[in-house]
């Protein structure tokens, strides 16, 4: 058996520590030391394996392939930890802890940060982190325990529950459809004020189906962001045709603020709606409560779309 003693759970706090904060500096405020001291620490650490973790530059430190791997399953060790402290206090009335998340956010901040209070109520010794961004987050790399995704799933290493279905539909205000008419094909909307989402994977085209046939639209119009609540603002006010998620646009659409436009078609991508984890073989309590509430939310409290039946 392996004797943990202070140096060497030092060196690994400092790997970890850099692996986390990017540099020597940073990584020094995080332990409240000196940036020279986890720099020596991670030199000891790598003259006792034998082996390089950290490319270290005049402007910057990196990880090694190595160091990233060993990293990665310290993380590991600390989630078995945790869930280790947890299970030891399971006869304690509430989860303890910090858990941190990531949003979406438009979709967090209109229909997930509502909702948000009733899991803190439920858990008021839990500490939750949330991250609202449409920036993509490398969960294992920023150590996060969990995040809603929207669309394409790419990285392998993770884990995913799939919460309900939505579509990316085109809608407009009444207003503007009165004055510059409704389109009837894909191909009219050439024609059309365009509010252009940079977020789009396939920016600045629109790829629409009808089931049958796929037809791609360059969309062109008076205003462009990377944000969607400034863009449905916009479509609100008349100033043109948005194509967005429906989760974006359900309340205005259940008011009559927005009507659909071509509401046969479609944006061609993948509509789910998606709760991410770490690949890890052991999840968190605290992570385990936050899955189990947010199904919960999809099944009872969103308003569009079909929540997930169950399983993954």
């Amino acid at each position: 058996m392996i004797e943990l003693d202070n140096a060497r759970i030092d060196e690994l706090a400092a790997l970890l520590a850099v692996a986390r904060e990017g540099s020597f500096v940073a990584a020094g405020r995080a332990l409240e030391r000196h940036a020279s001291i986890v720099s020596k620490r991670i030199a000891a650490l790598e003259q006792r394996l034998g082996v390089r973790l950290i490319e270290r530059t005049t402007r910057r430190v990196r990880l090694t392939e190595t160091g990233s791997r060993l990293a990665d399953k310290l993380r590991a060790a600390g989630t078995l930890i945790l869930d280790a402290e947890q299970e030891a206090s399971q006869g304690a009335a509430e989860l303890r802890g910090k858990l941190r998340i990531a949003f979406p956010t438009a979709m967090g901040r209109q229909w997930l940060a509502p909702l948000l209070p009733t899991f803190m109520k439920r858990y008021p010794a839990l500490q939750v982190e949330v991250n609202y961004s449409e920036r993509y987050i490398d969960l294992v790399a920023e150590g996060y325990d969990a995040a809603v995704r929207i669309g394409v799933l790419r990285d392998s290493r993770l884990v995913a529950r799939k919460l309900g279905d939505h579509q990316r539909i085109l809608c407009a205000s009444p207003d503007y459809l009165e004055q510059y008419g409704v389109p009837t094909t894909p191909a009219d909307l050439a024609q059309h004020n365009c509010l252009e989402f940079q977020g789009f994977a396939s920016y600045p085209e629109w790829h629409l189906s009808n089931g049958e046939r796929t037809e791609s639209v360059t969309a062109r119009g008076s205003l462009r962001s990377n944000d969607n609540m400034a863009l449905l603002e916009a479509a609100r006010a008349g100033v043109g045709i948005l194509g967005a998620g429906e989760w974006l646009m359900s309340t205005d659409l259940r008011t009559g603020t927005l009507v659909r436009v071509l509401p046969d078609w479609a944006f061609d991508v993948d509509g789910g709606i998606y709760l991410v984890r770490p690949s890890a073989q052991f999840t968190p309590a605290r992570t385990t409560a936050f899955i189990d509430w947010i199904r919960e939310q999809f099944r009872s409290n969103i308003p569009w779309g079909r929540a997930a039946p169950g399983g993954d």
